[in-house]
């Protein structure tokens, strides 16, 4: 079953969007346009990427000043915020949890479709295409290893049931945290204690942490930022790591003598969002409806390793440039689907299971 057919278990309600933003006429951001913007740009090589092919490109078509805050964006970000009607990042890009948990708080504007031109519209890949966000990029979690640890002539750790396994991998090991409950070592810790990946979910959390507890006194340090684990690749320090795919390449990029493994990577996509009741929402929608172009994007993975959402950027992309990219046909059969929804899903206790995680994450880290 391809990508597309399995995240439309969970992301059906794109459907809607798309329909009336294909009707709707294409209208193009005009370049005598002034004022400004704030966008949230993310840190580190991401962040100069996102500067480079969609920042200053956007300045120069539009004429709008943009003011890049090179800092992730979250949704603590978010509620400070609107409970002080004080909006201070204009537009910035979240995973697909953090989406569902602002919209249901009702602090993101909706996606202006109708600046979009249908060409694009119909590019977009429709999951990515929701109500309050539009897809950014698909990245992946990949489990990377120190090539120096594990050199060729050696075997080498390709998926997370070898990872868990210290015995006949030793050495340091990183994960990521599990702090904000929409991204951690989850799925992960499932498919090492042997679930198998159409069966992840929903996902049994009491199983996750029994296996997080096997692994835990094994993990140097639980990540927090792709900034720090690019970092903690670079410096050597590392020979088991969890790591974004695109932070993996710019440190091998940048000689950190490490590779990852496609095996069991898990598949997701973060989304522009437009922050609720901003100063500058017009502006923000051009540059919204700038980073969907296939053009642009096609411009964006030739600097930063990242799956366009638009697949028009395919087209434009030389196929070495595409091999390298997360959602590349090649590597579908072996991925992990994120199923955003499941994050967010409430249970009978009020609760979603994104609050639920961050509960017992907490627990878990302290003991």
């Amino acid at each position: 079953m391809s990508i597309l057919i399995n995240r439309r278990r969970f992301m059906l309600s794109s459907s809607a969007v798309a329909v009336g933003a294909l009707a709707a006429p294409a209208v193009r951001a005009s370049a005598q346009t002034t004022g400004e913007l704030r966008v949230s740009t993310y840190g580190g090589q991401l962040g100069k990427s996102v500067i480079e092919a969609y920042v200053k490109p956007f300045e120069a078509e539009t004429g709008i000043k943009v003011t890049p805050i090179t800092e992730d964006f979250t949704v603590a970000q978010l509620d400070l915020m609107q409970k002080t009607n004080s909006v201070t990042v204009d537009v910035g890009p979240l995973s697909q949890g953090s989406v569902l948990q602002s919209a249901a708080k009702g602090y993101l504007e909706e996606i202006d479709y109708s600046l979009f031109k249908a060409e694009n519209i119909e590019g977009l890949v429709p999951e990515t295409k929701k109500k309050q966000s539009v897809g950014f990029f698909f990245y992946s979690y990949n489990l990377v290893y120190n090539t120096k640890k594990y050199p060729s002539d050696k075997p080498r750790p390709s998926n997370w049931a070898e990872f868990w396994n210290v015995e006949k991998f030793p050495g340091v090991r990183y994960l990521i945290s599990g702090q904000y409950g929409t991204e951690g070592p989850w799925e992960q810790a499932l498919l090492a204690d042997g679930v198998s990946p159409d069966k992840l979910y929903p996902m049994d959390i009491d199983r996750v942490f029994a296996s997080l507890d096997k692994i835990k006194p094994h993990i140097r340090k639980w990540w927090t930022s792709g900034s720090e684990i690019q970092q903690l690749m670079l410096s050597g320090a590392g020979d088991l790591m969890m790591s974004y795919d695109g932070r993996v390449a710019a440190a091998i990029a940048q000689g950190a003598p490490i590779e990852m493994s496609r095996d069991q990577a898990k598949l997701t996509f973060d989304s522009w969002v437009i922050s609720k009741n901003g100063p500058n929402v017009q502006n923000a929608q051009k540059f919204v409806e700038f980073v969907s172009r296939a053009k642009n994007q096609a411009e964006f993975a030739k600097i930063y390793p990242s799956g366009p959402t638009n697949r028009n950027a395919f087209k434009l992309l030389p196929e070495e440039i595409a091999l390298t990219l997360p959602s590349h046909p090649k590597y579908l059969a072996n991925a992990i689907l994120e199923n955003g929804a499941w994050y967010a899903e409430v249970g009978a206790d009020g609760m979603t299971n994104i609050q639920h995680l961050v509960q017992r994450w907490s627990d878990f880290i302290i003991r």
